[in-house]
Formats: C-alpha cells, sequence, structure tokens
C-alpha cells in the first residue's frame, strides 16, 4: 500500500470526528453543558447538520460508550487469540492484555471520565449492554491471570482485575500540568503497577 493510500485508510470519518469531538466536549463540560451546535463547530459544519449522522447528542453518547466498552473488549480477545496462537505463556499474555488497555487509558482518556460521570445518562438497554460487554472483558482477564497463577481463587482473580482497571483508569485524574512523564514512561510506570499489583495478588494466593 502507497503511503497516501495508508493515509486515506488512517484518517477518521466525519462520524469519528463527531464523536472525538464530542467526547472531549462532554468530558470537560458535561453532557448537559454542550450544545449540538458546539458540537459542530468543533469539526466544522453547523449544528444541525450533525443530524446527518446522529439523531441527537443521547445518541452520541450511546455510541461513545457502548463502543469503547466493544473496542476494548474485541481488543483483549484478539490479543489472548494472536499471542495464544503464537504459542506465548500466560506471562506474555497479560503483558498484552496491559499495553492495550495502557493504550486506552493514555489515549481515551475523556471517555473514561464520560464513563464516570455520564453512564447513568444512557438508556436501560445501552446501560445494560455496556455492563455486560464490561463483565466479558473482565473475564478475558481473570481467565489469563487464573492461567499465570493457578492458585489464585476466581473471585480474588475478579476482584484484583478491577482494582487494576482502577489504577490504568486514573490517568483522566492526573490533569494538573507536568503530572504525567512523557507517554513512553507514563506507559511503563503503569506496566510496572499493574504487574506489581497482580504479583502480589498472586503470591497471596
Amino acid at each position: 500500500m502507497s503511503t497516501h493510500a495508508a493515509a486515506r485508510v488512517a484518517a477518521p470519518t466525519r462520524r469519528e470526528q463527531i464523536l472525538r469531538e464530542a467526547a472531549r466536549l462532554f468530558a470537560e463540560r458535561g453532557f448537559h453543558g454542550v450544545g449540538v451546535d458546539e458540537i459542530g463547530a468543533a469539526v466544522g459544519i453547523s449544528g444541525p447538520g450533525l443530524y446527518r449522522h446522529f439523531p441527537g447528542k443521547d445518541a452520541m453518547l450511546a455510541e461513545l460508550l457502548v463502543g469503547i466498552s466493544e473496542r476494548l473488549l474485541a481488543g483483549g480477545r484478539l490479543r489472548v487469540t494472536e499471542d495464544g496462537a503464537s504459542g506465548n505463556s500466560p506471562d506474555a499474555l497479560l503483558d498484552a492484555l496491559i499495553e492495550g488497555h495502557i493504550d486506552f487509558a493514555l489515549d481515551d482518556r475523556p471517555l473514561i471520565t464520560l464513563h464516570d460521570r455520564e453512564l447513568d445518562r444512557l438508556r436501560d438497554t445501552d446501560r445494560k449492554r455496556v455492563r455486560q460487554l464490561q463483565r466479558q472483558y473482565v473475564e478475558v482477564w481473570v481467565d489469563v491471570v487464573r492461567a499465570l497463577y493457578p492458585s489464585l481463587p476466581e473471585g480474588e482473580a475478579r476482584v484484583t482485575v478491577h482494582a487494576v482497571f482502577g489504577l490504568l483508569n486514573s490517568t483522566p485524574h492526573l490533569t494538573r500540568p507536568g503530572a504525567l512523564p512523557d507517554r513512553a514512561a507514563t506507559a511503563a510506570l503503569l506496566h510496572r503497577l499493574a504487574r506489581g499489583a497482580f504479583e502480589a495478588a498472586g503470591r497471596a494466593g
């Protein structure tokens, strides 16, 4: 594939641009603090023009929160499948899961904020879908953790996974200038902390 072709493939669609700016604005000012016109202005179209892509703000919020839950689950399953097919150890599988979640925690911080603040605004069906996807994502991790630490009880493995998610998903709260080192150093630190939590749980188990 040529460089130009690759660039065309990588370029975000208008729908993706809208969702990215909506996530940023919702995270900064709250769902009710942002109007359709402001989201449209952020992507260079009129507010009413957004209705060609979404029926309203509620639909944007649902797609953001359901969508990221779907991507995390799909990404986790893919990493386990690909690494498992390559014969990689549970240790390597856990590293792959941690790396994938760190990418999310560093690159999609507005979505973490949205989930914390706005999940209850979703329709019941969408909120239940998010919760279902999240439970499935946790179980992907639990299976890998228990393969690495067989003596760790299932319930304790699940609690540890949730605790590690809380650790990794803390990045939106580190907003003070200079609170985070550069991306590579932050990713490496988060990875060490996550592995340390699992190792501590494994030793106790």
